[in-house]
């Protein structure tokens, strides 16, 4: 009878340990839900604020792409067209003077300033 109650006291703290294992195991899983939840809530804020983000970029590409249709509808400004016209006039002047020694006919040019020249210039006007 001793035995019995022995052992009926053995497996009444065996089913309170496992109970209270339990109780800590779903306390473990609520906990883990909670934080599976605040998770995706995050994740969604930060979806939802990226969406916002970049529909807020694709708008702002587009109205830069509209102005640059439109800029490139207008016809340029009369300074670009004077300095465009100027700077071909230049490269068509110095063509014939440039074109044996780029072929390798002939040396460089006389009456052209050379580089190292140029540089010289350039340094000494900027002192």
């Amino acid at each position: 009878m001793t035995s019995l109650f022995t052992q009926e006291i053995h497996l009444s703290k065996r089913h309170e340990e496992i109970v209270s294992q339990r109780l800590m195991l779903l306390q473990k899983m609520e906990k883990k839900l909670e934080d599976q939840n605040t998770e995706r809530a995050s994740q969604l804020q930060a979806m939802e604020t990226a969406l916002k983000r970049n529909h807020s970029l694709l708008k702002d590409v587009e109205a830069a792409e509209k102005s640059l249709q439109a800029r490139l509808r207008s016809p340029p400004c009369p300074e670009l067209v004077s300095l465009e016209t100027r700077y071909w006039a230049s490269v068509e002047e110095y063509i014939p003077k440039w074109k044996q020694f780029l072929l390798g006919k002939e040396p460089y040019p006389t009456g052209v300033e050379s580089p190292k020249e140029a540089e010289k210039t350039f340094q000494n006007e900027a002192q």
